[in-house]
């Protein structure tokens, strides 16, 4: 099962209670130079309620290091 899917088999909203979810990979540019000349250095992972769109974002560098403790992670997010 990817991270994706299980993010999304285990989320609930915190702020609804809603247990459906879309998750994405988004980059984002920081400060400085990487601003200035648009470049998207910094990759997450996000997971967006379906019903009030509450979204959380995760690092991707680090869901990526941790790739094989995955299932711990999660456990501590979600309980």
């Amino acid at each position: 099962m990817s991270v994706e899917e299980q993010f999304r088999s285990r989320f609930k909203c915190p702020k609804c209670g809603n247990s459906q979810a879309e998750t994405r990979k988004v980059a984002m540019t920081g400060t400085g130079l990487t601003k200035i000349f648009d470049l998207q250095t910094n990759k997450f992972f996000v997971i967006s309620c379906l019903y009030c769109g509450y979204s959380e974002f995760y690092n991707l560098e680090v869901l990526e290091k941790n790739k094989g403790r995955v299932s711990d992670v999660l456990d501590v997010i979600f309980g």
